[in-house]
């Protein structure tokens, strides 16, 4: 198949990126195609460059070679920021929330990235801006019961155990309404049970979202 066509059927089209450190080449020649609704795992020892291929898909490193297409959209050259925009988010291996913000602003401040309201319209304290900033309350407390988590709304991030921080960590980048998510080790650090849990969690967003 072409490989017009096959950008055509996928969500994500990535093809022969990679990236060197020095003398060591990191990232060779990585390819995924992913369609809309899909589910996948990728897989390696650690040191293969499973997070660096997260860093090269969301803007931290920039490829040295290949393509990368979100849909329509060129991903190459973009920085971080726009790519969360144009509809990837992630989650880290090591979590990076805001400790000092409560549980239900952690996820709100992520929804800002859909901000309509221009600075004006924020200062002022507008009826539009009111209206966004309920909506943004109500999205992210409907996000929090994905994981029941919503009577922690007011608890500081900081508070929550490792388990409920991972979770939190994904519904923050829920709020950014993206076509694709990805998780870096989401599982780290979770006993079997919430791992089981977390695995049936990440079926039922993929279902619902």
């Amino acid at each position: 198949m072409e490989a017009d066509a096959m950008s055509a059927i996928s969500l994500l089209h990535v093809q022969d990126i990679g990236i060197s450190f020095g003398g060591l080449k990191a990232v060779q020649q990585f390819s995924l195609r992913l369609p809309p609704g899909g589910l996948y795992g990728l897989i390696g020892p650690n040191g293969a460059g499973k997070t660096t291929v997260f860093n090269l898909l969301t803007g931290v490193y920039q490829p040295e070679s290949g393509s990368m297409r979100l849909a329509a959209t060129d991903l190459m050259g973009r920085k971080p920021h726009e790519i969360t925009a144009s509809g990837i988010a992630r989650t880290f291996q090591n979590i990076r929330l805001f400790p000092n913000l409560t549980v239900l602003d952690n996820v709100r401040l992520a929804g800002q990235l859909r901000n309509r309201v221009g600075m004006v319209g924020t200062l002022i304290r507008t009826p539009g801006y009111q209206r966004q900033e309920d909506d943004l309350s109500r999205k992210a407390l409907d996000l929090l019961a994905i994981f029941e988590m919503q009577d922690r709304a007011h608890e500081l991030a900081d508070s929550l155990s490792y388990g409920h921080q991972r979770r939190l960590e994904i519904l923050r980048a829920l709020a950014t309404d993206p076509k694709v998510l990805l998780l870096d080790e989401p599982a780290a650090g979770l006993n079997p049970q919430e791992k089981l849990a977390l695995a049936k969690s990440i079926r039922a967003i993929r279902d619902r979202f």
